[in-house]
């Protein structure tokens, strides 16, 4: 007999954003030796049977979607090699789009040289977002380590519900009352693009990544402290200064940048819950670039101020898509929510520290990795950022040619050019 599990509100959001990107995530992770194959194993399918969405396939019956839940064999997820271009096989494997209606939703490859391991792994976003994909390898790490080293069977992995509902569990009433009314349609409306070509079936789907100098964030949180700006806050400077000269935006356009919210902030904890989607925008908006690189980062300080200052952050909007969802069939409830929703031509996504330590594995930390989000679909871009041993990486996923990949390179090169003129 079919086993189904419901499709979330968030499940059904990522599966109607398949007009905007693959929606898949990212991570690549390097090592100094050559990690346990079997245990890998092991650990993997304790962790699928713990999340069987995991090993499930979307099913879009146009009245109710649901997950089918998939027997699977363990080598369908892991695949091992020694290439002999490293960098061409990682850009493969790491470019691929998983279908959602694919029997799995997630892929991990282990690419061996020179003594050492290359994991990289791919999942969809309608499984969990960045907050989650963080926890799932954090986890997989430590039980990977207590099978090996202790001979602990590798089941210590949270399971539950995956509702966005969940993000109200720590409200007190009378909060919960209020939020579940916010219904607010706080989606992007700014035309502004980032300059790439126009869609062509010949365009392939890239990863362009560039790591910052090694001591770049402790100077971003010297000059953030002196003007009280987070981290974050300066990035986002930099991800509009360097447009405005990249794009040829209009010195006094106003600009606005989708800016990634973990909701989790909301929750006590989230050990309790399945792996899943807790992620919304706001919108950061300057009324023009400003003089200089210090004039812009007043006016993101001064729009994400607003936004923190909220004590519903991040849930505006919700109760409108669930509302949506449920007037209708799912196929009419699509084209109801495409309406009113506004997809961010420009998007921003911190999904913030690797902890290296919690990433060590038999005692080897990884020496290099980053994650990313979805690959974009022109002319949408997202910058993802994370830092692992305080050095930080940006990538934008972008499906596109040569031109864009050169463009986007561009882009990199103004945000460290700008780096260096507030931190100098």
């Amino acid at each position: 007999m079919e086993q189904k599990l419901k499709a979330e509100l968030w499940d059904k959001m990522h599966y109607l954003f398949r007009d905007f990107n693959d929606r898949m995530v990212h991570l690549e992770l390097h090592y100094d030796y050559e990690i346990n194959i079997e245990a890998l194993k092991t650990v993997l399918i304790c962790f699928f049977e713990k999340a069987p969405v995991m090993h499930s396939s979307f099913v879009d019956n146009k009245i109710s979607p649901y997950w089918s839940v998939k027997p699977y064999n363990i080598d369908d997820v892991l695949t091992v090699s020694r290439p002999e271009n490293l960098q061409a096989a990682i850009d493969e494997f790491l470019t691929q789009y998983i279908p959602p209606e694919s029997d799995l939703q997630m892929k991990v490859a282990v690419f061996f040289y020179e003594g050492k391991t290359a994991l990289c792994i791919v999942e969809n976003h309608m499984c969990m977002d960045g907050g989650d994909f963080k926890y799932f390898i954090s986890a997989f790490c430590k039980n990977y380590n207590d099978y090996v080293e202790k001979g602990i069977v590798p089941t210590n992995f949270k399971h539950g519900s995956r509702s966005y509902e969940e993000i109200y569990g720590d409200f007190s009433k009378g909060e919960e009352e209020m939020a579940r009314n916010l219904f607010k349609n706080v989606s992007s409306k700014d035309d502004h693009r980032f300059p790439l070509t126009e869609k062509s079936d010949s365009d392939r789907s890239f990863i362009a990544k560039r790591k910052l100098p090694e001591d770049s964030l402790s100077k971003m949180k010297k000059t953030g402290k002196e003007l009280n700006a987070t981290v974050n806050d300066v990035l986002t400077a930099f991800y509009f200064y360097s447009l405005y000269e990249l794009a040829g935006y209009d010195l006094k356009d106003s600009v606005t940048i989708s800016c990634a919210i973990d909701l989790r902030r909301h929750l006590d904890s989230a050990d309790d819950l399945g792996i899943t989607n807790h992620t919304a925008f706001m919108q950061c908006n300057i009324p023009e670039r400003g003089r200089d690189i210090f004039e812009t980062l007043r006016y993101v300080v001064n729009s994400s101020n607003k936004f923190k200052s909220d004590k519903f952050m991040g849930l505006y909007g919700l109760p409108l898509l669930n509302f949506g969802y449920n007037i209708l069939p799912h196929a009419a409830s699509e084209e109801v929510i495409k309406i009113g929703y506004n997809n961010p031509l420009l998007a921003m996504s911190n999904i913030g520290i690797l902890n290296h330590e919690a990433l060590a594995l038999e005692g080897h930390e990884p020496f290099d990795g980053f994650m990313t989000g979805a690959v974009k679909y022109k002319p949408f871009v997202l910058l993802s950022v994370t830092t692992m041993r305080s050095e930080i990486t940006l990538s934008m996923c972008v499906k596109g040619n040569d031109e864009d990949k050169k463009t986007v390179e561009r882009f990199l090169d103004l945000f460290e050019k700008n780096l260096e003129t507030l931190i100098g």
